[in-house]
């Protein structure tokens, strides 16, 4: 009946996503196909216009200025529980009377878009005592994003070797590097465009004379239509051009850790959870060590170390040369009123790939944690074994969108581990794979795109405004100093409009998300995706540093 009536309103709410610091959107679908004025315009609004009296805004009491800070906040980060909730689809529950005795650790999305691994039919035969096949912890290969980032700091800086640049009408901006082999009498190239990078050697005996800049970067692409590279004179060209090449490499990645207890099946029972029962800590003691943030100095994974804003204690490991923290979501800061969660949800919303710990047989949604850079959870289970084989096991499967591609190392078949460091070893493993492959997918893969253009159009006028300069064209003034090149006491202003400049950025990223902007007759416009990554060396920094030009479609 309560649904009935929802119906037959004249607009009606749906789902809404969390992501970021400051939680969800509500979207809104109007019978008139008009929208409302989003909280953001509104906000704005009112900061930027006087009051209804004859005294501004800024200059009214504090108490009336606190008073509508407050409601501003609470505008922004009220309770949307109804919204998020997720309740346990109705055709799941009778496919679990199929599966067989044990209950799986995943379950499909009941809308699809998602693959598991190792597939539900294969669960139906899973024993603690099982033998194991296919299980090589050899075989445990940590993916390269971007395999050919360092050559050119490996072959390239160590040599004398020369860039050249040039603007191609269909390709954009060219940036071409060349090295002389003579020990080896060959020619080493790299060609930068927007898609990707070129490499390529060629003997030196395919050439009558030396080969011109045009001739070795139609080798490399055949599209290439320029009939003329300027030559590269700036000195600390090659800081800049390694700078780029290198721009996706990273030592450092952040992963979620979700807890779920048993009976639980929705993202706020998750996330609300506050006690850790003791075969969750040794869980947590398998991945790394509990660490104070208070004065921390590693990777910090965007959790603060100075204030306590986000807890007191954190999981962080070292893992081949790469330094890994965790976000546990019962170690994040819990609010008693806010039923979302949303201190935990800021930071756990926000990474690529989540670990999900079940304490006990409940299976875990795909889709049960709305976010929209979520794109894989690895889910871990604690198993009995029968007397005679001692001990527990840690049985494992793994979910991910559609559009992520397999990665590795192979889950065991069956899927379950009895030795701790074997355990540690793949987990690790596994989840820096997921987040790599993940960048693959078509959000973020679209993102990266935008970024890579952006960075190599810059570096681009960069490379040929400081070569100018250094031939002596005075013509060309210098390129002023980016926003992360400025001063701290630069563009600095009040409380009030830093809270406004936040609330701005917050806008933008809804555009850039994807969501579309709540103002009156305008619904046609579409955003773009953007990564509200850390800026302190994480994996996906680069995603939030580079921000792309605002595009209509």
């Amino acid at each position: 009946m309560e649904r009935e009536k929802r119906n037959d309103m004249s607009f009606s709410r749906k789902r809404s996503f969390t992501f970021g610091a400051y939680g969800g959107v509500d979207r809104f679908t109007c019978g008139d196909g008009t929208r409302p004025e989003s909280v953001e315009d509104n906000i704005l609004e009112a900061l930027d216009s006087p009051t209804t009296g004859s005294k501004p805004f800024l200059s009214s009491t504090n108490n009336q200025r606190d008073a509508e800070l407050f409601e501003i906040i609470v505008k922004l980060q009220g309770s949307r529980i109804d919204e998020q909730r997720c309740e346990f689809p109705l055709p799941l529950k009778a496919q679990l009377l199929h599966i067989g005795a044990d209950l799986p650790l995943i379950l499909p999305s009941k809308l699809g878009s998602y693959w598991i691994d190792p597939p539900l039919e294969k669960l139906r035969d899973v024993s603690p005592t099982s033998s194991h096949h296919g299980l090589d912890p050899e075989s445990y290969d940590i993916m390269e994003r971007d395999g050919e980032a360092k050559i050119y700091h490996e072959f390239f800086r160590s040599r004398y070797h020369h860039s050249f640049i040039a603007v191609d009408p269909s390709l954009g901006p060219l940036v071409l590097s060349v090295c002389l082999e003579e020990e080896e009498n060959k020619l080493r190239v790299i060609l930068r465009m927007k898609e990707c990078s070129l490499h390529g050697t060629f003997s030196s005996s395919l050439f009558t004379n030396m080969p011109s800049a045009v001739e070795l970067a139609k080798r490399l692409c055949d599209k290439v239509t320029v009939s003329k590279f300027d030559v590269v004179s700036y000195l600390k060209a090659p800081d800049l051009i390694t700078a780029f090449d290198e721009h996706r490499v990273s030592s450092n990645f952040k992963f979620g850790v979700l807890y779920q207890k048993e009976g639980q099946f929705t993202e706020e029972d998750i996330l609300s959870n506050n006690e850790e029962s003791q075969t969750f800590r040794e869980f947590l003691s398998i991945l790394g060590d509990t660490i104070q943030l208070q004065g921390f100095t590693g990777f910090r994974g965007g959790l603060d170390v100075c204030h306590g804003q986000t807890g007191n204690e954190a999981v962080f490991t070292s893992f081949n040369g790469r330094e890994i923290m965790f976000h546990v979501a019962t170690k994040l800061p819990y609010t008693d009123a806010d039923p979302q969660q949303l201190q935990r949800k800021r930071h756990i919303g926000n990474d690529i790939v989540a670990l999900v710990y079940q304490d006990g047989p409940t299976p875990f949604l795909c889709d049960v944690i709305k976010s929209h850079f979520l794109h894989c959870f690895v889910v871990v289970r604690r198993v009995q074994r029968e007397e005679t084989a001692g001990g527990d096991a840690y049985q494992v499967s793994v979910t991910a969108r559609e559009d992520v591609p397999p990665f590795g190392p192979v889950i065991p078949d069956p899927p379950l581990f009895t030795d701790r460091l074997q355990l540690r070893e793949f987990l690790l493993t596994k989840l820096i794979n997921a987040e790599i492959s993940c960048y693959k997918a078509v959000q973020f893969s679209k993102l990266e795109l935008r970024t890579r253009s952006s960075l190599l159009e810059s570096l681009h006028n960069e490379l040929f405004t400081r070569s100018r300069c250094m031939m002596g064209d005075t013509s060309i003034a210098a390129a002023p100093p980016s926003e992360s090149m400025r001063g701290p006491s630069e563009g600095s202003g009040s409380f009030i409009e830093n809270f406004k400049r936040a609330i701005r950025v917050r806008s933008h990223s809804f555009e850039n998300l994807g969501v579309p902007r709540k103002n009156a007759g305008n619904s046609s416009q579409k955003g773009k995706v953007d990564k509200d990554a850390e800026s302190d060396g994480s994996g996906t920094a680069e995603l939030k540093d580079q921000a792309s030009p605002q595009e209509e479609t």
